[in-house]
């Protein structure tokens, strides 16, 4: 990064303001594919945990705590600086979906009955429809509710997830 800066200062003092703005605009791509990467790690996160409920028919408060937390993180690394737009609109979810849905298997195939289950054998238990349904409920959220709202509107989410309510009650 250091070596970019130079050269942009280098580019500006020099009047190459073409050169300048091309810096700029790697810079800038750099950046939204960090930010993607790191909406793409929670949202296999987010899966991983559904897809676990789901199998299980269970809510434990450590998948409660990251199923939230994912939630959560989406909504503050998609929204941009300009506080207006997001790097991922509400209706553009379903590719990200389905390339996480597939690391989710491999990652849950660890954690879903201590393991017992091999990836391919756990895909043809999962009800992929219904899981990538209940994210982007999940997500949609984020677009509708401030962080503070959507804290309290996640909490009665986990009513609606597969032990949700006994969880609730304990």
């Amino acid at each position: 990064m250091s070596q970019e800066l130079i050269d942009l200062k280098q580019s500006i003092i020099e009047g190459r303001y073409d050169d300048a703005l091309a810096i700029i605009d790697e810079w800038e791509w750099m950046s939204k594919e960090q930010i993607l990467q790191k909406i793409e790690s929670f949202l296999v996160r987010l899966l991983v945990h559904l897809i676990k409920n789901q199998v299980e028919q269970r809510l434990t408060n450590s998948w409660a705590v990251s199923i939230r937390d994912s939630i959560l993180k989406i909504q503050r690394l998609n929204l941009k600086a300009n506080k207006t737009s997001y790097y991922i609109k509400v209706n553009e979810w379903d590719g990200d979906l389905e390339n996480a849905f597939k690391d989710a298997i491999f990652e849950a195939s660890v954690e879903v009955q201590q393991g017992i289950y091999k990836p391919n054998q756990l895909r043809q238990m999962v009800d992929k429809v219904e899981v990538n349904n209940t994210a982007k409920r999940l997500i949609s959220l984020t677009y509708n509710y401030s962080t503070e709202g959507l804290r309290d509107v996640i909490d009665d989410e986990f009513c609606k997830l597969p032990g949700g309510e006994e969880w609730n009650r304990k």
